[in-house]
């Protein structure tokens, strides 16, 4: 996928969220939000929308000289946590646990600071129970888990974290391994591995950085380790809309697990904004500029 320019005006949108969890500094809102515009005019539109965030937000937390979403990070870490009990109740009473830890996984990725302002985290779990998927490829995913002795998972948010736990221990009621993988660094509401460490997801499984702050998984700016990971990796689960815009390999099998959150990327795929996906392959997007 490649930035439209639609994508603009979401840029400074998220550009502007960013700074109000920043700083309530009207004036040093206003001069980074300047600064980022020049950003904004230089992007290069043959790329995925995700490597120009990136850009955004180095430059966002530079100027801020701190982590904008740090404290709402951990905010909902806790908020889904308090959750837990009741998620893992859901899976464990389903009569097809893997289906329901996947559909309460892909409802939490509804928890995005970088797009949203305020979620309605109930209301998402109960429509992802009860509503069916826009896109789904559940039995091949199921298949493939079956053939998998190891798995690879590219986490993407804080709070949406506590939901993938819970799809990560079902995959392993399978006797299957599981990596989860973070961010190497903070960016925008992704996971870091404090965030693995405050859900106890470290407990559970291996937690590995890919060594990168980029948002989604731009394989070539990630670390040396992670490359080898992922080359060796059999299955791969792609979390998130930013690695469904940045992760695309012919050669690997990948499930992409996301809610079309963005107008574009829903338009672009002929879906409704907050349609569900479980997808085996990268869906195809056209350009419409």
């Amino acid at each position: 996928m490649r930035v439209h320019l639609d994508c603009f005006p979401c840029f400074l949108r998220q550009s502007l969220i960013a700074l109000r969890h920043g700083s309530k500094d009207r004036t040093v809102q206003e001069q980074i939000l300047k600064a980022v515009l020049e950003d904004i005019q230089n992007v290069d539109t043959s790329k995925p929308p995700a490597y120009v965030t990136t850009f955004i937000h180095r430059k966002i937390r530079r100027l801020l000289q701190k982590d904008p979403f740090r404290g709402i990070k951990s905010e909902y870490n806790q908020i889904a946590l308090k959750l837990y009990p009741s998620l893992k109740g859901f899976v464990q009473d389903s009569p097809d646990p893997l289906l329901t830890a996947s559909r309460l996984a892909v409802a939490g990725n509804v928890i995005d600071f970088g797009i949203f302002t305020s979620i309605d985290i109930e209301g998402t779990i109960e429509r992802a129970l009860n509503n069916p998927f826009a896109v789904e490829d559940y039995r091949s995913f199921r298949s493939a888990l079956s053939d998998a002795a190891e798995i690879l998972y590219l986490l993407d948010n804080a709070g949406e974290i506590v939901f993938d736990r819970i799809l990560i221990e079902t995959i392993q009621s399978f006797g299957k391994k599981v990596t989860a993988v973070v961010k190497g660094s903070a960016i925008i509401n992704d996971c870091t591995y404090e965030d693995a460490l405050e859900t106890s997801l470290t407990e559970i499984c291996e937690v590995v950085d890919n060594g990168s702050d980029a948002v989604g998984t731009i394989l070539e700016w990630t670390s040396p380790g992670f490359q080898q990971k992922y080359s060796q990796a059999p299955l791969i689960i792609s979390k998130g809309q930013g690695n469904f815009e940045t992760v695309s390999d012919l050669e690997k099998v990948i499930f992409y697990l996301f809610q079309a959150k963005c107008d574009v990327v829903s338009k672009e795929l002929g879906l409704s904004p907050g349609s569900m996906i479980l997808s085996k392959s990268r869906l195809a997007v056209k350009r419409k500029d």
